[in-house]
């Protein structure tokens, strides 16, 4: 899309300064930016990258100067300039019309421009809402539905039943209402638990690639609005997780844990069976949370078993002398005979 800088002002509520004319058609980093794209500086360290690139305009905070470059300044450039891509670059489609060799249940609906890509399979009893893409080899089982203006990638797999907001992006390969790991010692075997519970996925999610969410067992997997989880995360069955929470690659979420509002859970993270998670909580990369963990709000916690961030870096100091520690002592013990 193209635009003029005080267009963009306007759009973001930013003070111009310099030349309301110049047109910005894209986004980019200062160091691959051309002249049309839109930058952004949210620190000082950053001022003399913006300065060397060929950008003409960029997103500043206030006081920030840049020499012969159009200002646009805002409270939050990088929040800006998240909303300002959205609406300057053209949304990626993943399918055009209902190909060809797509199959599609005659029972399903299908609903104003709504495009399904070649070898797609819609099975019966299927809903899906206005202008949704569904990509190439995705499989959209039995009475599942889908809300408006979604995007599936190719290779997505709903399975029967499940539920799907407005506006969620699911990328390649995830699998959504899979059976949980439920099982019962009896007999001196394992027995299957029933898993015949559904998922609920909210307005405005975004799941990355092959990742899985497993349906509830008895009840329903529910994923609130807004929340964004990345790629290879596994979601278990009866899991709850608060809107606008945002969860990162690798991380394992056994059932039934609660995971409040706008947490922050960091990379390969593993939660055992029916832990709670306070809304706001920050869980930093690799912690274990037990099985049955209540983690508060407030300070960040780190490690295994999780602890607050500050005990956690209090503890590693210590652990990082223990051979010092080790030698003194062997030298106390060796003057003691």
């Amino acid at each position: 899309m193209e635009m003029t800088a005080q267009k963009l002002a306007d759009f973001l509520g930013a003070h111009l300064e310099g030349d309301g004319s110049a047109i910005i058609t894209g986004v980019a980093s200062p160091e691959n930016a051309r002249p049309e794209d839109l930058i952004y500086v949210d620190a000082p360290k950053h001022v003399s990258r913006a300065e060397d690139s060929a950008a003409r305009c960029a997103l500043v905070p206030q006081g920030t100067l840049l020499k012969d470059k159009t200002l646009l300044i805002v409270s939050h450039p990088k929040v800006a300039f998240a909303k300002a891509a959205m609406w300057l670059t053209e949304e990626l489609h993943v399918a055009s019309g209902v190909h060809a060799t797509a199959m599609v249940d005659p029972s399903s609906s299908l609903a104003a421009g709504v495009s399904i890509g070649p070898y797609a399979v819609i099975e019966a009893d299927v809903r899906i809402g206005a202008d949704t893409e569904i990509g190439a080899f995705c499989l959209v089982g039995r009475g599942a539905e889908i809300g408006n203006s979604c995007r599936l990638f190719p290779r997505v797999n709903l399975y029967p039943g499940a539920r799907i907001g407005d506006r969620v992006r699911i990328h390649s390969g995830t699998v959504i209402g899979g059976d949980g790991f439920g099982y019962v010692l009896g007999d001196g075997r394992q027995i299957k638990f029933p898993q015949i519970g559904g998922v609920e996925i909210g307005d405005d999610v975004e799941i990355g690639s092959n990742a899985t969410i497993a349906r509830g067992s008895l009840g329903a997997t529910r994923i609130g609005r807004g929340v964004k989880i990345d790629n290879l995360v596994h979601v278990a069955h009866n899991v709850e997780i608060g809107e606008h929470t945002v969860i990162a690659a690798q991380t394992g979420i056994s059932g039934g844990c609660k995971i409040g509002a706008r947490a922050v859970i960091g990379g390969q993270v593993g939660f055992g069976e029916r832990c709670t998670i306070e809304s706001g909580a920050t869980i930093g990369s690799q912690a274990g949370i037990l099985p049955g963990k209540t983690v508060r709000a407030g300070e960040p916690i780190w490690g295994t078993p999780a602890r607050p961030l500050a005990k956690f870096k209090k503890q590693f100091a210590w652990f990082e002398r223990l051979p010092e520690l080790a030698a003194r002592l062997r030298n106390l013990e060796h003057q003691s005979k």
